[in-house]
């Protein structure tokens, strides 16, 4: 059965709620404490009638004040979470941009190093094939319609701990952590079958959409830059080879180069 956890965040209920009780029963202790000092110089029902007003006091004034407040504080997070993600996504096609993609892996693969864990994963870079002559025949409209299928094809078949970006006009990264070369040429071609398969339009008919993806596969400590720049190597094989078609190697031991297929 799952169990729904308590959204203590800043964007969350729960912290809005836990803010406004707590706030609620210091006002009312202090509340309390302040009129103890009258308590003995007073009749029972007098102190009685004092305690109540204590409780019922800072509920009627701190639960609307305190509330309000930490709902306006909610809603200036929740704003800054969307124009966090505003900022990190590709608007045409809803996955990270450029930026926001190279960042997360410079920093997945910085968090590595620091930890001294064994570093593994695969960066994959996945280009449409033959984009230009879309846009030529059908118009850039349809060019972008294209890039939304390619990149709904892509999201489609990675996990949840896996990154896609855009990461030019017509490239899309993908970051495998923990990958292993089967596993990365694995989601790679699954990637190309399914655009491959995928329905596009234009004219009137279904066009033929493909992608090339090159890949390369790491088990060794590397900067984001040096990854890209071998993976791109591999595109550039996959495309020389005909196109819609898939080439990922590992990086060998040693100076840093591929391993020949």
């Amino acid at each position: 059965m799952k169990t729904s956890r308590i959204d203590f965040s800043a964007a969350g209920w729960g912290r809005v709620i836990a803010v406004t009780t707590a706030g609620t029963l210091l006002c009312i202790a202090i509340t309390v404490y302040v009129d103890s000092f009258n308590f003995r110089s007073m009749s029972e029902a007098s102190r009685l009638r004092a305690l109540l007003t204590d409780f019922l006091l800072p509920i009627v004034f701190c639960v609307p004040v305190l509330g309000f407040f930490m709902m306006k504080l909610r809603e200036l997070a929740v704003a800054h979470r969307k124009l966090t993600i505003l900022a990190s996504t590709d608007a045409l096609t809803q996955v990270m941009n450029r930026a926001a993609f190279s960042t997360l892996v410079d920093a997945y693969l910085r968090d590595v190093r620091a930890a001294e864990d064994k570093a593994r994963g695969a960066l994959l870079i996945i280009d449409a094939d033959n984009f230009k002559t879309i846009n030529d025949r059908f118009g850039h409209d349809h060019g972008d319609e294209a890039l939304v299928t390619i990149a709904r094809s892509i999201k489609s078949m990675l996990r949840a701990p896996d990154l896609v970006g855009r990461i030019g006009g017509e490239e899309f990264g993908v970051f495998l952590p923990g990958a292993t070369t089967e596993q990365a040429t694995h989601v790679a071609e699954r990637i190309r079958q399914s655009v491959d398969g995928s329905t596009f339009m234009a004219a009137g008919a279904r066009q033929p959409l493909s992608v090339s993806v090159g890949g390369a596969v790491f088990e060794r400590d590397l900067p984001y830059a040096d990854l890209f720049r071998l993976a791109d190597q591999q595109l550039y094989a996959a495309k020389r080879d005909g196109r819609n078609r898939v080439a990922i190697a590992p990086v060998r031991p040693g100076p840093l180069a591929l391993v020949a297929a």
